[in-house]
């Protein structure tokens, strides 16, 4: 079975290529042995063998195609330990596992999470759950494609986007495909992948083809140097540089940080026979390719394949593609501390974008020592898994509306988000309207549950503030009003109310009567009436009078769009 499988992820990149280069114009041909020959190189493996080494074997004309990800206890850059982690405080621990999770575009309700954490193997439970895989695709993609729960939109929408977006809400589990799915939208966050939809040269389908490819080959194992090499020569890539010089200094910029102008030129002539057709802006690859030898990347390239695929191959892609990512998730800390991580990172060899972005999100430099803001992504998916956030048929088109009014549009920038969370007035005004008015203010009505097309569904369902939640005492309002807000800041924001703060609320909500203190009327959770189902009602509103209250409160502070440092 195992044999199988490698047979078949060959026969697969061996199509991925004879079609890319076929579709790009270049000359093809059949080898003796089958394997199609592109450019005079040969597509198929470095040993005849059928061992089980054969799967890393896979290559052209040096270029390999798939790569296991190498385990942690190769990292160079520290991780955090279970044993590590189960040392922090209860407090810390909540504050870790939050940070881990937002950053994943995850979250779970607060008594989940704790149970979670209290296991003794939280680290090692989420990690594991990374490599293994329980989504229901075929459930996934026939739910965020059902016309009764989310409006398909025409292109002028951008309809790819949205239906990315939807897909990261509907996916339940923290699994294998939800980690490729994370990889690939962080990668087309970047300038290195950005399918660039602002562009008149560009199509929505660019969006989809994107993406879509950057999953399917994590998903066969493909190593980030042949993921790279097949987007450099896609059309998707060239409607986004459209003319021979420039797309070869972007990608030289891009994937290697080589700024040297006096390689422009030689580039160029590599991709003479390359250009972007005003017809449909359609890639097209005439006959005339470069015979003169061209000195770049420590070795001779002749032609366009030769240039993307020894750029791919060379030294200076792994460092520019960890420095890429670095900076996306440190963007704060010193250019010598960022240095100092990229270095670590390189030095442990990594050879695919697993091998990068986990060795970031697990590490304890970033877990324990890293402050960023947090982008509406990272804030928006972790709270609505949190407080079983539901939706409408619109939700995602107005998710993504709202990404542009941030300046965190998806996929749209040509550069990609050179600034992930931009923070001026403007922009920081619609991130935080989007999270109090239609997320943490918004309440899912019962009676809306199968209107997917009602206003009134949207929003954090009656099970996010059930009793069962938190330590209340009905013969104790002030206990029970402080255990009620300690649940809501520890699911919102990961930390306990300060004293203040909890004063604050007694203030408004607590009253002495008759020698005691007790709530104020419409803040009494534990109100009495004759009949049983009134009293119910009246309960339930007042308890969500109290929670309307704290959610408005916790949406003004900035621990609700920041990841912090632990102290």
């Amino acid at each position: 079975m195992h044999y199988a499988k490698m047979i078949l992820i060959r026969l697969f990149s061996t199509l991925i290529v004879s079609l890319l280069l076929t579709n790009c114009g270049g000359g093809s041909g059949t080898g003796t042995d089958g394997s199609t020959d592109t450019s005079g190189g040969t597509i198929g493996t470095t040993t005849d063998s059928n061992t089980d080494d054969e799967f890393s074997r896979s290559e052209y004309k040096g270029l390999t195609f798939y790569y296991r990800n190498m385990p942690s206890s190769d990292y160079k850059l520290n991780q955090l330990s279970n044993e590590e982690f189960n040392a922090l405080t209860q407090d810390e621990q909540l504050q870790v596992a939050d940070k881990l999770l937002s950053t994943l575009f995850f979250g779970y309700p607060l008594t989940q999470l704790q149970e979670k954490i209290t296991s003794n193997h939280f680290i090692d439970t989420i990690r594991n759950s990374l490599d293994e895989e329980t989504t229901d695709k075929a459930w996934l993609e026939n739910y965020i494609l059902d016309e009764e729960k989310f409006t398909q939109y025409d292109r002028w929408n951008e309809p790819q986007a949205i239906t990315i977006l939807s897909r990261f809400y509907a996916m339940k589990d923290l699994d294998k495909y939800f980690f490729h799915n994370w990889v690939a939208y962080i990668l087309t966050q970047t300038i290195m992948f950005s399918p660039a939809y602002e562009l008149e040269s560009t199509h929505t389908p660019n969006i989809s083809r994107v993406y879509n490819r950057l999953v399917t080959m994590l998903g066969v194992e493909s190593g980030m140097r042949y993921t790279t090499y097949v987007h450099m020569m896609s059309e998707d890539n060239w409607r986004r540089f459209r003319s021979p010089e420039d797309n070869g200094r972007e990608m030289m910029e891009i994937f290697l940080f080589d700024m040297d102008d006096s390689h422009v030129p030689l580039a160029g002539k590599a991709l003479q026979n390359w250009k972007l057709n005003t017809d449909s802006d359609t890639l097209e690859v005439s006959l005339n390719q470069n015979q003169e030898p061209l000195q770049l990347f420590g070795t001779t390239v002749y032609n366009g394949d030769d240039f993307y695929r020894e750029l791919a191959k060379s030294d200076a892609f792994t460092k520019g593609v960890t420095r890429r990512l670095v900076e996306f998730f440190f963007p704060e800390v010193t250019d010598n501390k960022k240095q100092r991580i990229i270095d670590t990172i390189v030095s442990s060899n990594p050879e695919t974008w697993q091998d990068i972005l986990l060795q970031i999100i697990f590490s304890e430099e970033y877990l324990l020592h890293n402050q960023r803001t947090k982008s509406a992504e990272e804030t928006f998916y972790s709270l609505a898994k949190k407080i079983n956030y539901q939706h409408n048929k619109r939700t995602f088109a107005y998710f993504k509306e709202y990404l542009e009014n941030m300046h965190q549009a998806t996929m749209k920038y040509k550069l990609g988000k050179l600034e992930r969370v931009p923070q001026d007035t403007l922009s920081f005004a619609h991130y935080h309207k989007f999270i109090r008015d239609e997320v943490l203010l918004r309440r899912s009505r019962p009676e809306s549950k199968d209107d997917y097309s009602a206003w009134s569904r949207i929003g954090w369902d009656d099970t996010f503030l059930a009793f069962e939640n938190f330590a209340y005492d009905s013969t104790d309002d002030i206990k029970s009003l402080d255990a009620f807000v300690e649940y809501l800041f520890q699911s919102i924001i990961s930390r306990k109310a300060t004293s203040e703060e909890r004063k604050l609320f007694r203030d408004h909500m607590i009253e002495e009567r008759d020698g005691k203190q007790l709530f104020r009327y419409e803040f009494n959770m534990f109100v009495t009436y004759d009949d049983p189902e009134r009293e119910i009602e009246e309960r339930e509103e007042r308890k969500r009078n109290i929670a309307f209250i704290v959610l408005d409160y916790l949406s003004r502070l900035d621990a609700t769009y920041r990841q912090k440092e632990v102290n």
